[in-house]
């Protein structure tokens, strides 16, 4: 069994904090919260496919042609080579899970925006 309490912890960007729940060839999980107001940078994955699912709070998975709102129980997929980020632009906390079709930030490039 793995939690937040047993899993492997780092923290990013603006205080947000990252669990690392699975780390396999073919499946990576990562659980993360995000306080009010942060947001992770543009960025894309070439061959890494993504699923964002929220646990707790909403989300704003932005692409290059709309935004979606995401409240717990949502999820969307981000297919490989496409542009997007994630953000918390309400008062609350946000919770969700990062399953990846292999460890993303190993794929993952940074775009200015």
């Amino acid at each position: 069994m793995i939690n937040k309490a047993s899993a492997p912890h780092d923290v990013w960007g603006q205080s947000c904090s990252r669990w690392t729940l699975v780390d396999q060839t073919h499946l990576h999980v990562i659980q993360e919260r995000m306080p009010p107001g942060s947001a992770e940078r543009w960025h894309l994955h070439h061959v890494v496919r993504q699923l964002y699912y929220i646990l707790d709070g909403v989300g704003t998975v932005r692409f290059n042609d709309r935004a979606e709102t995401l409240h717990p129980g949502d999820a969307v997929e981000v297919p490989p080579a496409t542009p997007h980020q994630l953000r918390n632009d309400s008062a609350g906390a946000l919770e969700f899970l990062v399953i990846s079709s292999s460890a993303p930030r190993a794929d993952r490039i940074d775009l200015d925006r």
